[in-house]
């Protein structure tokens, strides 16, 4: 008997909920991925990524340049596509401001081969509620949602994600860490499957908490009721995640879109692994930039990029306050670069122009 058919699911449940990984560290790297679990949907797979959201020079909203990024992800070929989700959509937004995104991303998607995901989360159960029924009206493909801010217990979570579950009607992802402001846990493996066992539209999960890998093999050997599992992290572990089992990856990376559906279409084929890891090594080097390059690490050197793309118009973005506040007022700024980092950035996107898809996409009447 194979050292993968060793360990049960409940062996790795058990290993990864009390953060031991000696067990799991030891099991065998799955050549091809595991058989999908029933009632998942066909749609819900692959990468998955977080559209940026585009500022002004006047730090304002820019709903134009947001509907370019969904034609610009959807002419990639790219599965799926997200939005609002990272923090500073969900916390530096306004009500309106999200909803008003929701909807712009409904029309630009309208007849698209990419799924759209819509975000819906909030400080508290109503909060959220009102970002579900909005985007229940407008039909995506899924929904994603992560803790609530103001949770600080298993139950809090529990009842905050049951609440959703009776709104919607389509795949709920579960992120499985909050925003800056959530102070409480990541909700644990027997949560998430027990919400995937009794709401047969639940069982996705973004895998970002704790020890990733033993949590992430502990969900794949969960299949069923889990139904996807789904990276994130930027990225920064989503080859070897592939190689457990990882049916997608969920990262504010959209300027890639071309570059990560290739490397996914890539791996599963089985078709040629020197250059998915070849692909995955040069997108790797796109993301470290933030190590260097002033801006963070989901927007900085990113927003270069999507000016160079033709996407972005500015390199703008909002902030946070003191302490991860959020300011009364929007307080924004345009990113400069200087020389040098520009020259790092050209550096290393010359890497990628052999996944790049050719051409160039048509942005016509992108409201």
């Amino acid at each position: 008997m194979s050292t993968e058919r060793r360990i049960t699911r409940r062996g790795i449940l058990k290993a990864a909920v009390g953060g031991a990984s000696a067990m799991v560290g030891g099991a065998v790297l799955r050549g091809s991925e595991p058989a999908a679990a029933p009632n998942a949907d066909p749609k819900v797979q692959g990468p998955f990524l977080i559209l940026t959201t585009p500022f002004t020079s006047s730090g304002a909203v820019d709903f134009e340049a947001l509907a370019k990024e969904a034609r610009f992800v959807d002419w990639c070929g790219c599965p799926g596509m997200i939005w609002p989700q990272s923090g500073d959509s969900v916390d530096l937004l306004t009500t309106e401001e999200k909803l008003e995104g929701m909807e712009v991303l409904t029309r630009a998607s309208r007849g698209r081969r990419t799924a759209l995901c819509l975000g819906v989360q909030g400080k508290d159960t109503d909060e959220m509620l009102v970002f579900a029924r909005h985007a229940e009206k407008l039909a995506p493909a899924a929904i994603i949602s992560r803790p609530p801010d103001s949770g600080t217990t298993e139950d809090d979570m529990r009842q905050y994600w049951r609440a959703l579950a009776r709104v919607a009607t389509r795949p709920v992802i579960i992120q499985t860490t909050g925003g800056v402001a959530y102070k409480g846990r990541s909700p644990s493996l027997e949560l998430l499957i027990e919400l995937a066992k009794e709401f047969p539209h639940f069982g996705y999960v973004k895998e970002e908490a704790g020890n990733v890998i033993a949590r992430t093999r502990a969900l794949l050997a969960a299949k069923p009721p889990i139904r996807r599992v789904f990276s994130a992290r930027g990225g920064f572990g989503w080859l070897y995640e592939l190689r457990l089992g990882s049916e997608g990856l969920i990262t504010e990376r959209a300027m890639y879109a071309d570059v990560l559906t290739r490397i996914w279409e890539l791996h599963q084929s089985g078709s040629d692994p020197a250059a998915v890891r070849d692909a995955y090594g040069k997108f790797l080097l796109m993301t470290n930039l933030s190590e260097t390059i002033p801006g963070g690490s989901l927007r900085g050197a990113h927003l270069y990029v999507w000016k160079k793309r033709g996407v972005l118009g500015t390199m703008v973005s909002r902030h946070y306050g003191p302490n991860n506040t959020v300011p009364a007022s929007p307080v924004f700024s345009e990113l400069k670069l200087n020389d040098e980092d520009i020259a790092e950035i050209e550096y290393r996107f010359e890497g990628l122009k052999p996944y790049f898809k050719p051409g160039s996409p048509d942005f016509a009447s992108t409201r």
